[in-house]
């Protein structure tokens, strides 16, 4: 008997709305492409049943599903930007609290060989 990952089975609230709001914008990108669910499947390779659930905004569908959908839309470029460190502003927070208050000098290097 396999084990259920309990993130995928009940995720963050939060998460679960960010996946919901992608899949209804995925289904829209497709049907202003005027494209069936089985031509999106059949164009990235997947069957019917898995973008369906990325349209639902399943947790358990594949990031790959998601990124496959993004392409076939030629909107890949907005998942590239997806957690780019240059727009965390909590974490360059962080990180700059941690930095050291001050810099010593280095030591002479012994040119003694």
């Amino acid at each position: 008997m396999s084990r259920q990952n309990k993130l995928i089975q009940s995720p963050p609230y939060p998460v679960e709305q960010a996946l919901k709001q992608l899949g209804e914008n995925l289904r829209l990108s497709r049907i202003r492409r005027n494209m069936t669910i089985a031509d999106a499947a059949e164009r990235i390779g997947t069957g019917p049943r898995a973008v369906m659930d990325a349209e639902k905004g399943k947790a358990g569908t594949g990031m790959v599903v998601y990124a496959a959908l993004l392409w076939l839309y030629n909107q890949l470029d907005q998942l590239e930007e997806v957690g780019d460190p240059a727009r965390d502003r909590e974490g360059m927070a962080l990180e700059s609290q941690r930095q050291r208050q001050r810099v010593r000098k280095p030591k002479d290097l012994d040119s003694d060989f």
